[in-house]
């Protein structure tokens, strides 16, 4: 982790997987709770993923692990029922 990622970004993974692995759901990243992950579902292509930062620009991609995806009755995604996650990658998603 620290050749591929520095000093910095795997110090913010260790933070960011620690506080995911204690959470009893996505729910304690919820906003307004998110920061300072700010954790948010992705739209477009990347729909039914979320994402935390780790160093601007860079953060961690992942998606629930349910299946069925757990919706809420008005729709979007019950974070409240996501207990267990895909980590998917990290990346620059604004580059």
């Amino acid at each position: 982790m620290m050749r591929a990622h520095g000093t910095a970004r795997s110090k913010r993974l260790r933070i960011v997987l620690n506080s995911l692995r204690a959470a009893p759901s996505l729910a304690a990243f919820a906003p307004p709770m998110s920061p300072p992950h700010r954790c948010h579902e992705m739209t477009g292509n990347r729909k039914g993923q979320l994402t935390m930062d780790l160093d601007h620009p860079y953060r961690l991609i992942f998606q629930p692990s349910h299946e069925p995806l757990p919706i809420r009755s008005e729709g979007g995604l019950d974070w409240r029922s996501v207990t267990a996650i895909k980590i998917l990658e990290i990346e620059d998603t604004h580059g």
